[in-house]
């Protein structure tokens, strides 16, 4: 018979890599957990299964584990034995409520498919009867989702935070919702306007539209937001689709940009920074994203730290899903 609180979810399918491994056992992944906080940190059985979700049982099963892999010796010699330490920097140093950090792979291009993995995972425990979920948009975001288990869910919303693309895109904000609520059997609520317009007035006149109005209203009162954040470079994701010409992401780094989140335009310290393009966004406001309950950030990458760094610091995330390069970096910069 299975403990209780041993049920996490379904673990989506572990990515491969031919000559990588990539995948984490979540025995394994729980037991250097438990074997960290207990050995190191110092907690006791019962702080741990709080901590992780767990029995005190599950908790003394998995520390003796622990022991008999090996990986309690002198010190974790674990392989997420680092990845736990940064997750519990990441919580101290910015009063997170979770911190999930994966081992970078080899191959920098994969960052995207293995956080979207852990994502999802997370992601899938917290989905509850009666919930309602804001969902942002992005490629992280969008391999979190296809990794999510298909399962029923009642009285369940989603809600679309931004705007959608003009144009086809498999990133666009309206897909990466309605596949979310189709996985979850939900009521999918779509933002009916591009994500940034032409001008602020145009802008302006949209937000006062009592469909749009209705629709932000429920979007800053969803339980749980579940966004990504952007990079600020030449290639991004938002010139790639067409919203912002290299011109403007020059322009954006002039006025100290460095990232964005909800395609909110950020500075180092997470404060929307004075620029045309925030003016012309349809999409909920970051400030607004301090008042929901939950907001889980899945991002990673060499040129998300700035962003991220900046949405940590500004108080916008509760729960984050990173990699260990960038969760390294992200604490070094603190450290300047």
């Amino acid at each position: 018979m299975m403990d209780e609180g041993e049920t996490r979810g379904t673990p989506a399918e572990p990515l491969s890599t031919p000559g990588v491994s990539l995948a984490i056992d979540p025995e394994e992944q729980f037991a250097t957990r438990a074997a960290w906080l207990y050995f190191v940190a110092g907690l006791t059985q019962a702080q741990i299964g709080k901590k992780l979700g767990l029995n005190r049982t599950r908790v003394n099963r998995l520390l003796a584990q622990a022991r008999d892999l090996g990986l309690v010796q002198i010190n974790i010699t674990g392989r997420l034995a680092s990845c736990v330490e940064l997750e519990e920097k990441l919580v101290q140093r910015y009063g997170l409520e979770e911190a999930i950090v994966v081992p970078t792979p080899p191959d920098q291009e994969l960052i995207p498919q293995v956080i979207a993995t852990a994502a999802a995972a997370a992601l899938s425990v917290r989905l509850k009867d009666g919930m309602s979920v804001g969902v942002g948009w992005g490629r992280t975001l969008r391999l979190s989702i296809q990794s999510v288990p298909r399962r029923q869910l009642g009285r369940l919303s989603i809600v679309s935070l931004l705007g959608g693309l003009t144009r086809g895109s498999a990133m666009n904000p309206h897909e990466t919702a309605s596949h979310l609520a189709d996985l979850v059997g939900a009521q999918c609520y779509y933002v009916a306007a591009p994500a940034l317009t032409d001008t602020q007035s145009t802008r302006d006149l949209l937000m006062a539209q009592p469909m749009l109005h209705e629709i932000f209203e429920r979007g800053a009162r969803v339980d749980l937001a579940f966004l990504s954040v952007g990079e600020l470079t030449p290639t991004c994701t938002m010139t790639r689709v067409g919203l912002v010409t290299r011109a403007e992401v020059d322009d954006l780094l002039k006025v100290g940009a460095v990232g964005d989140i909800s395609a909110h335009w950020i500075d180092r310290d997470g404060r929307l920074v004075d620029h045309p393009l925030n003016q012309r966004v349809v999409a909920l406001s970051p400030e607004k994203l301090k008042d929901i309950p939950c907001v889980m950030i899945a991002s990673g990458g060499k040129t998300k730290v700035p962003g991220l760094r900046g949405v940590l610091r500004g108080g916008m995330c509760n729960v984050i899903i990173t990699d260990e390069q960038t969760a390294t970096s992200i604490l070094a910069m603190e450290d300047t």
